[in-house]
């Protein structure tokens, strides 16, 4: 029986650091050290942050929000919205074009929101973590902080992500 339960926490063990990079909340909540200027690496220097991206046509993300906390995750993904807007790069401009956020009409039974965001197209390659994209724009570190705090506060757990291709368009004949 210990064999079979040191087998699992192994398996799990390895599967981490492939959730926490396909847009997971532990990619998602980096610490904004961490998003904005990457982790401390062996000699003292920095490495690239977290990057969530996606394969496929499109994506579907659900995420449980603490249903005291809606107003401070919509303010979060507003300044994601702003940031996308303002910046210069071509992609994020494309991002924003295809990237919708949809607010459940009833709340969980345990009161939760869940918050739909809905990616299509997908721009390849693209970094879709809301907090790096944030960072973009809030480059103050105690602003980052607290856009981080909101951020995870409002938070009650990601739900899924789905992402793939497309196999049926019913509008075409």
């Amino acid at each position: 029986m210990r064999r079979v339960s040191g087998c699992v926490l192994a398996g799990a063990l390895m599967l981490l650091p492939a959730i926490s990079t396909q847009g997971g909340v532990f990619a998602q909540a980096a610490a904004p050290a961490q998003a904005a200027g990457g982790q401390q690496a062996a000699g003292g220097q920095q490495s690239a942050p977290n990057k969530t991206t996606f394969e496929g046509d499109a994506v579907i993300q659900a995420f449980s929000v603490n249903a005291d906390k809606t107003a401070d995750y919509e303010k979060v993904i507003a300044q994601l919205k702003d940031a996308l807007g303002k910046s210069t790069k071509p992609e994020a401009k494309q991002q924003a074009a295809g990237w919708k956020v949809y607010r459940n009409a009833t709340p969980n039974p345990d009161g939760s929101i869940v918050y739909v965001h809905v990616i299509d197209p997908v721009v390849k390659g693209a970094d879709y973590s809301v907090l790096n994209n944030i960072y973009t724009a809030v480059t103050d570190p105690t602003e980052q902080r607290a856009v981080y705090d909101t951020y995870r506060g409002a938070l009650k757990q990601a739900l899924f992500v789905i992402q793939g291709k497309l196999t049926s368009d019913f509008s075409k004949p």
